[in-house]
């Protein structure tokens, strides 16, 4: 009998998920991750994982397996918030939730169950897994998850083939109203509770605060740049080369001061990301303002107005050969190869159509039409029909 450790998160998913291995006649244990003790920067003033904690031991002891809680918040500090620091810090948004997944569920949680003698580790992700032999060797596919509307393979985007060979997702191929029915009609006491939101694992935190307890708050003014700005005529030349061609594009807008009018300030120009709209606390315009760059050096937030405002549009973006990550080993592109592919640069976001073309130095992703607010420290991944071959973080 095979056993499988399942992530039990105190959610409807991973309740669904633990109830679906033991139908299918597995071994298996339920373990919660403790990844988070520090309540100082959660919004709520009840504590979030220990609700979590106690629904997973509930739904734990309903379907008679197994439960234990682990502690993983030295981990969890030193892999994912000290990185969001550091990020935050070079004036890049990063995505904690790709990296716990790397990092946390399918690294160090996976350690843990194999020194519990599990065969395979299971979480609550809305996506699939698939192989295929190739040249006698078996592949793992990262599949999306049947429910379009809650497809999470993006979130899994940086996992390796060892890391998919051990992994299951009971419930890929249900949607979430499926998911609750289940639930329900096995009286999980999580069949109602609402999907978690805020940074993996850590329950709602304010962003802001939990970045000031590491980074210091400094005034820095707000830029406003007019969307008729002469910056964004710049002369197309012609290129001899299709890389020449792709750098001038991934070649972001370079904004000074004297480029637009002050309106206002800002606390910190490293508490703020591309594209953001919340937290400006600039009124009097017609049409609500958006970060369009932020320059950590000089402390400063260029914003525009509106959000069809010229300085959020590129289409496209360039991965280092150190931040690229191909899920499939199999389909590595080599310097002067190209693929054509469906992307995202977020999660919740359609994919869209592009081309990926390699290089000495790495690798751009030139999509057809224009995207909003590419943002440096994200993950853009790319997709072959329903498949995700990898990811990379933009530079």
């Amino acid at each position: 009998m095979k056993r499988v450790i399942v992530g039990l998160s105190g959610g409807v998913d991973s309740s669904v998920a633990a109830y679906l291995l033991k139908e299918q006649g597995y071994d298996v244990i339920g373990l919660f991750m403790k990844n988070w003790h520090d309540d100082s920067v959660t919004i709520s003033n009840e504590c979030p994982w220990l609700e979590d904690s106690n629904d997973a031991m509930l739904v734990a002891d309903k379907l008679g397996i197994p439960f234990q809680v682990v502690d993983l918040s030295e981990q969890y500090k030193e892999r994912i918030v000290d990185y969001m620091f550091r990020e935050y810090e070079m004036g890049r948004t990063p995505n904690p939730d790709v990296l716990c997944n790397r990092e946390i569920k399918f690294d160090v949680f996976l350690k843990v169950s194999e020194e519990l003698g599990a065969d395979y580790v299971a979480t609550g992700h809305y996506c699939r897994k698939g192989e295929e032999e190739v040249k006698g060797e078996i592949i793992y596919k990262l599949l999306a998850g049947t429910d379009n509307n809650k497809d999470q393979s993006y979130f899994l985007c940086q996992l390796s083939q060892k890391q998919l060979s051990k992994a299951l997702f009971p419930i890929g191929e249900l949607t979430k109203p499926e998911v609750r029915k289940i639930a329900a009609e096995q009286d999980l006491i999580t069949a109602e509770k609402k999907d978690s939101q805020g940074l993996c694992f850590i329950g709602k935190v304010r962003l802001p605060e939990f970045l000031q307890q590491k980074l210091q708050p400094k005034e820095g003014i707000i830029v406003k740049i007019p969307c008729d700005s002469k910056i964004y005529d710049r002369q197309i030349p012609i290129f001899d080369t299709k890389e020449k061609e792709l750098a001038f594009f991934a070649t972001k807008y370079n904004y000074n001061i004297v480029d637009g009018e002050v309106v206002g300030k800002h606390q910190g120009a490293h508490y703020f990301t591309k594209g953001q709209r919340k937290g400006l606390a600039v009124g009097g315009m017609k049409e609500p303002l958006f970060v369009i760059e932020t320059d950590v050096v000089q402390n400063v937030i260029y914003v525009g107005e509106g959000k069809s405002h010229k300085g959020l549009y590129r289409n496209t973006l360039f991965i280092t050969n150190e931040e690229l990550h191909w899920v499939r080993k199999d389909l590595v592109l080599k310097k002067g190869e190209s693929m054509k592919v469906k992307s995202r640069i977020r999660y919740r976001q359609k994919l869209e159509k592009a081309t990926l073309y390699k290089v000495e130095k790495g690798m751009y992703v030139q999509f057809e039409n224009n995207q909003s607010a590419i943002t440096e420290g994200q993950f853009v991944a790319w997709y072959v029909n329903d498949e995700l071959l990898g990811s990379g973080v933009i530079a």
